[in-house]
């Protein structure tokens, strides 16, 4: 992989974007447009997983494995909303596919970013975990040897 300068470079932070810009073209179909909480929600949650892949540009590397799970889980989230723009009619089952697709586009590019950062540190399972769950003190107690009192 060539060496990451800035966000920009990164697959899944374009393909994020494209999210965004998707989703703001089909909240400005006329139905939608009307249901703001809708519109509101879509929108923060495609906007969220863009800007949190841009958290490279601020963070150490397993904080930007913290935020790139973060923005997968954001992706995942569009996804399960594109359904009720489609049960609601805001939507067209061509559009729906479209909006399904680049969302799990964004969160396929994540979660690989998430284990190539994984695999080129040689993080181990404890400390993989311990980062999901952003626990450090978890670390520590599976690391530490068990004292019976």
């Amino acid at each position: 992989m060539a060496k990451i300068e800035k966000f920009e470079d990164l697959d899944c932070w374009k393909a994020a974007r494209e999210l965004v810009n998707l989703v703001y073209d089909l909240c400005e179909k006329e139905k939608l447009s009307k249901d703001w909480d809708t519109v509101r929600q879509i929108k923060r949650a495609s906007i969220s997983s863009m800007n949190n892949i841009a958290g490279l540009a601020r963070f150490s590397e397993k904080e930007f494995v913290r935020f790139l799970d973060i923005a997968q889980a954001s992706s995942v989230e569009v996804r399960s909303m594109s359904y009720i723009l489609l049960d609601r009619k805001y939507i067209s089952e061509k559009e729906f596919e479209v909006l399904q697709e680049r969302a799990m586009k964004t969160g396929n590019l994540s979660s690989g970013m998430i284990r190539y950062i994984v695999k080129k540190r040689g993080i181990g399972f404890k400390l993989w975990f311990a980062i999901f769950v952003n626990a450090s003190w978890l670390l520590s107690a599976l690391t530490q040897p068990h004292v019976n009192t």
